[in-house]
């Protein structure tokens, strides 16, 4: 009898799990929407933002305008900003990104160039600090879902430590969102910003849907529609005052892009995470209970056994 009550104390625990981690899915998926409506939401500025930057740049030969954030620099030193979650229980969303920035800076000490670390999360923050490496600044506590004024902040430091020359290049270490299952760490340039080929620039929307039960990802291509600006509009300042002012916001509006597409494979980590181990907590329970089964049918046929043998002394 202590071997069911144990087989029915684990499989009450394993249920209560279970209940745990479906709920911490569903959330998962409630700021999966909250997030894609922000990216949209945002995106008629980031449409806007652009189409002037572009219409500038057939006013003025980018090379020829000498602007501090448009500066090519020798490469001595750079900085690396690395955007994690605050949070675990998302499978290998920080673990992936952590190992990519590890291998980009060795990839930088090879070539004799230093480097800093610029971090957002949690996770990462105490993973470096643990190594005592380079730390310029870090950033915790953030919205699960970012925000501009989040994204300015980042990119206000990301600034002082460019154009105070502490480093010649800043490169965006973050997990590029591709779809529920699947998200990839890349590696970006931020600074010196280039903002060539705008006329050209293609993008994606993801929208979480419900099929069959089941949670889906669909994708929608965006084609941002830029044309250049009259010829025979007049500046009341100078073009290139202008274009001076909109850069940094260029720089937080990427910025923001990248924290809201980490954002989102974090949670959809931690959805597939979530889901997989509400699926194992159900096998687990089916095979609790097979074995509770047979546990309690051996020991009722114990019991018979001992009854029909203590009959047959008595006779």
């Amino acid at each position: 009898m202590a071997n069911l009550k144990a087989i029915r104390d684990r499989i009450k625990s394993v249920k209560n799990t279970r209940k745990i981690t479906e709920a911490m899915r569903l959330v998962a998926a409630a700021r999966v929407r909250r997030a894609q409506e922000q990216v949209t939401s945002t995106r008629p500025f980031a449409d806007r933002l652009a189409q002037v930057l572009y219409g500038l740049q057939t006013r003025l030969a980018f090379e020829d305008v000498n602007l501090p954030l448009l500066k090519q620099r020798e490469i001595k030193s750079v900085g690396l900003l690395v955007i994690t979650g605050d949070r675990g229980l998302c499978g290998g969303y920080n673990t992936n990104v952590i190992k990519r920035a590890e291998n980009r800076a060795k990839e930088l000490q090879a070539a004799g160039i230093s480097y800093k670390y610029v971090l957002v999360g949690r996770k990462a923050t105490q993973y470096f600090q643990r190594r005592e490496q380079p730390i310029d600044a870090n950033y915790t506590g953030l919205e699960q879902i970012p925000t501009a004024k989040e994204a300015s902040q980042i990119a206000d430091e990301l600034l002082s430590l460019f154009l105070s020359e502490s480093v010649d290049r800043i490169e965006l270490i973050y997990t590029r969102f591709v779809s529920l299952v699947s998200s990839r760490p890349v590696v970006q340039t931020l600074l010196p910003l280039d903002v060539q080929g705008l006329e050209t620039s293609d993008d994606e929307i993801f929208r979480l849907t419900t099929r069959g039960g089941q949670f889906e990802v669909e994708r929608e291509k965006v084609t941002t529609q830029i044309r250049a600006l009259p010829r025979d509009m007049i500046f009341e300042q100078n073009p290139v005052q202008i274009l001076d002012s909109l850069l940094p916001l260029y720089l937080s509006n990427q910025l923001l892009r990248a924290l809201q597409e980490s954002a989102a494979s974090e949670l959809a980590a931690r959805m597939t995470a979530m889901s997989n181990a509400s699926d194992n907590a159900s096998e687990l329970i089916g095979t609790l209970t097979l074995s509770y089964n047979k546990a309690r049918q051996a020991a009722i046929t114990q019991e018979i056994l001992e009854v029909v043998g203590g009959a047959e002394a008595l006779n």
